[in-house]
């Protein structure tokens, strides 16, 4: 098989094919996870950061074959997007890629290979104190060796063979050359995460499904496998207190010369400031945001400098000490997603809930929900993935709240493959889920909560406002590219070129029957000011109806709406 262009629908499906190899291996990649803390988040935080990528790209390819704006359109995704250290460097391996194929239609072997380069360089120069031994040394190698190949060959099958090739024998030293992954006895864990987003891509350019993820570990008398890996955890080698800077703090500022002195926002000197916060500071600023990821021990003064230069959005800090601590307690479970230890005792229920946005993950946690799996729209989960939630849930009855009408064919498939009592509710919405949760009663039994929960669902209205990836049109009416879109039930109701005006119309239209209460959800991409005009709209026009407001963090929408 000779493949001499990678086009728009290859190189999506590359891209793809990437995403979905590394998330079937999140838990291992996580279980390698020491440096540089070991905090077992980095599979996980690589799995987001391209999850959030890929959506952007499947978005733009809607409107265009031109690959090198797909490649724009996936690297700010991925920058968006970005969790972690091991998330922000791979979001600069592609950003450079990005860069260095934005004038390609297609490309060739040579163009293909020249990107990856360009991605290294990109990524190095993110890096304030880059360490050799870790995922840049991997990208690196295999850049080298995949530029060499393409000088020799127009098969970018053979170039990407090689590419592949060549990482996994430079994930195979990085304990030689970083002596913290010796000790632990494994490879890095950024760089097997890059190994298999590019046996994902190998895998596309074949056409080939490829077989579970296997790997050599540092030390073969230590570990003998990554599936045992997930089981005898590398963090267990390392104490809680060798963590110096205790919390990993992220956010991006949206700058804004108004807040700025005259000297106006300089990127050199505003990453020499940050650095004296703490360590593994990384700072990418791309057109009007700056992207900050810092290990720090007082995460609120990083907040506090970055506000001189603009507004702060995609705010996360988490508590490392806690999250190692955490790993040791649980026997060395890095698992990405949310399911929690299993209690000795079984319980009457347990809940899995699909849901995209770390806020209306917690929500859905606060409500009673055992496991969450990161998913929605354009991202689906699989069979396995909530067939593995569910098997961590000890309880006598089980609940699936899909939240998607194209996921509830795939939980439907579970109940079949377990022993315990599955149901599935047939949520389509957000807003659904939730209503089902505020109804449940742990006193009563499951066929009295499934008629509850279900009347519960059918008394919510739910609404989205989201915007067109391209032309179309609706009811007779025309959708242009980048019109903000009120949905109601899954159905168009309004379509206009504002956000605040189509979300108020949807609004408008869900209350007119009649509401007491009114949730709503902001996203990712709803900044403070556009919620406060909302909400006071309608504090003035329906001061009579209760107005709950919570950040959910999803992508794609920028409210979710429930009308009860």
């Amino acid at each position: 098989m000779l493949v001499q262009q990678i086009d728009a629908t290859l190189f999506t499906n590359m891209v793809r094919a990437g995403a979905e190899r590394l998330n079937e291996h999140v838990d291992m990649v996580d279980a390698l996870n020491v440096f540089p803390v070991p905090d077992g988040d980095t599979g996980t935080n690589m799995n987001l950061t391209l999850t959030s990528g890929a959506q952007e790209l499947v978005r733009k390819s809607a409107s265009t074959s031109h690959v090198g704006e797909l490649a724009e359109a996936l690297s700010k995704g991925l920058l968006m997007g970005a969790r972690g250290n091991s998330g922000v460097i791979l979001s600069q391996l592609f950003r450079g890629f990005g860069k260095g194929v934005a004038e390609k239609e297609v490309l060739t072997a040579r163009f293909y290979a020249e990107g990856l380069k360009k991605g290294v360089e990109t990524a190095y120069k993110a890096v304030i104190k880059p360490v050799e031994g870790t995922v840049l040394t991997v990208a690196r190698e295999a850049a080298e060796k995949g530029v060499a190949k393409a000088r020799k060959t127009e098969d970018i099958i053979e170039v990407m063979e090689t590419v592949l090739q060549e990482a996994r024998i430079s994930l195979s030293k990085t304990p030689k050359l970083l002596p913290v992954l010796a000790q632990a006895g494994v490879v890095d864990a950024g760089g097997q995460g890059l190994v298999t987003i590019y046996e994902g891509f190998l895998g596309a350019l074949k056409g080939e499904k490829l077989p579970a993820l296997t790997a050599e570990p540092a030390q073969p008398q230590a570990v003998k496998s990554l599936s045992e890996l997930a089981h005898q955890s590398a963090q267990s080698h390392f104490d809680t207190s060798t963590i110096e800077h205790g919390y990993c703090t992220e956010f991006i500022v949206r700058l804004d010369a108004k807040k700025q002195d005259k000297a106006g926002f300089n990127e050199e000197s505003f990453r020499a400031d940050m650095g004296k916060f703490g360590d593994s500071l990384l700072v990418v600023a791309d057109d009007d945001l700056v992207k900050v990821h810092v290990h720090a021990e007082n995460p609120g003064d990083t907040l506090s400098y970055a506000q001189k230069y603009g507004e702060l959005t995609r705010i996360k800090i988490e508590n490392m000490r806690e999250q190692h601590s955490t790993i040791l307690e649980q026997g060395g479970n890095t698992s990405g997603h949310t399911a929690p230890a299993a209690p000795k005792e079984k319980k009457p229920y347990g809940f899995v809930a699909v849901a995209a946005g770390e806020g209306i993950a917690e929500i859905f946690k606060s409500l009673g929900v055992d496991a969450v799996i990161q998913g929605g729209q354009s991202m689906n989960p699989s069979t396995q993935e909530i067939l593995k939630m569910i098997e961590g849930i000890h309880a006598d009855q089980l609940f699936i709240l899909p939240n998607n009408k194209n996921i509830i064919l795939t939980a439907e498939q579970v109940v079949e493959l377990v022993k315990t009592p599955v149901s599935v509710l047939p949520t389509r919405t957000i807003p659904q889920g939730l209503a089902a949760l505020l109804s449940f009663s742990p006193e009563e039994g499951a066929e009295e909560n499934m008629t509850r929960m279900m009347d519960s669902v059918r008394s919510v209205r739910s609404g989205e406002v989201t915007y067109a990836v391209r032309d179309s049109q609706y009811d007779g009416g025309e959708i242009h590219e980048g019109d903000f879109l009120g949905i109601q039930e899954g159905k168009i109701h309004h379509v206009g070129g504002e956000l605040i005006t189509t979300s108020r119309n949807l609004l408008e239209e869900m209350m007119a029957d009649e509401a007491d209460v009114v949730t709503i959800l902001y996203g990712q991409d709803a900044s403070s000011e556009q919620v406060k005009e909302l909400t006071d709209y309608l504090e003035k026009h329906h001061p009579d109806v209760e107005c709950e407001v919570h950040y959910g963090g999803q992508p794609l929408y920028y409210f979710l709406f429930a009308v009860e």
